[in-house]
């Protein structure tokens, strides 16, 4: 996708508060082009910057998608104060509304979160409100992860959502890449009966195959997250920021609609 089919939530900072954009200043994730989109607060003011695809059919999708891409917590003027991520099925235009994110939790050091909640708050740490799921495994300020979360909606209004994490080491960018279950990813809410499992979701394979993956049910009694699941909406990038010199990058994001 071009710079034009993004745009920018409502009610984010600004940029004289965060600075974004393409550069080429900064080193790309293996296998990477020449350039990557990047975030730098400039103020200690706490809020959120993000951007969703605008094309027909996707602001809003009006049911599940998948988002993939490279992410890093980048070096910068401390280890916390900040958290990058991906989001789906964002309820409106504006970072104050609700999305399921999947990112780097504003921890040192960090680990990959999936979290139900407002856009604006980003991932504030591996285990705070909305939390759904965190892996096992922390990483270091400078490490760039390629991740990807699909959220699916079955028929019955249930929403699935599964994480998975590429070895960027082993399937660098312009490879096919290995989707793989995130390692020791562990569920933070209780997970609904086994049976759900059995279902098959609109347009995709039956969920019972994925019961060695990284899986959270959404449940439409809002059981499992404490609220509705959310079956439609907006996806993107963006990060969350309470402090200055904080950096976010970005490259190769791809997002699909489920149909």
């Amino acid at each position: 996708m071009a710079s034009a089919d993004w745009t920018y939530l409502n009610d984010g900072l600004d940029i004289a508060t965060v600075d974004r954009g393409v550069t080429a200043g900064i080193d790309r994730p293996p296998g990477g082009g020449n350039f990557l989109f990047a975030f730098n607060s400039l103020a200690a003011v706490e809020g959120a910057v993000a951007l969703f695809a605008n094309l027909a059919d996707f602001a809003p999708m009006a049911k599940g998608a998948s988002i993939r891409g490279c992410i890093q917590r980048g070096p910068g003027g401390g280890p916390t104060g900040f958290s990058p991520f991906f989001f789906l099925s964002c309820q409106g235009n504006s970072v104050n509304d609700t999305a399921y994110l999947l990112g780097l939790s504003d921890d040192d050091p960090h680990r990959i979160v999936l979290r139900k909640g407002m856009v604006v708050a980003g991932i504030p740490d591996s285990e705070g409100p909305g939390a759904l799921l965190a892996s096992g495994e922390s990483f270091a300020q400078g490490t760039w992860l390629h991740l990807r979360l699909d959220v699916i909606v079955n028929d019955n209004g249930d929403v699935v959502l599964k994480v998975f994490r590429n070895d960027l080491d082993a399937h660098a960018l312009g490879t096919p890449p290995d989707w793989q279950p995130v390692s020791g990813m562990a569920e933070l809410r209780p997970r609904f009966a086994s049976a759900v499992l059995r279902t098959r979701p609109s347009g995709s394979r039956p969920v019972s195959s994925l019961r060695s993956e990284a899986v959270v049910i959404d449940d439409h009694l809002g059981i499992n997250s404490g609220s509705q699941p959310l079956t439609s909406g907006r996806g993107g990038f963006g990060v969350a920021v309470k402090d200055v010199t904080r950096r976010a990058f970005f490259d190769h994001v791809e997002l699909f609609r489920q149909l």
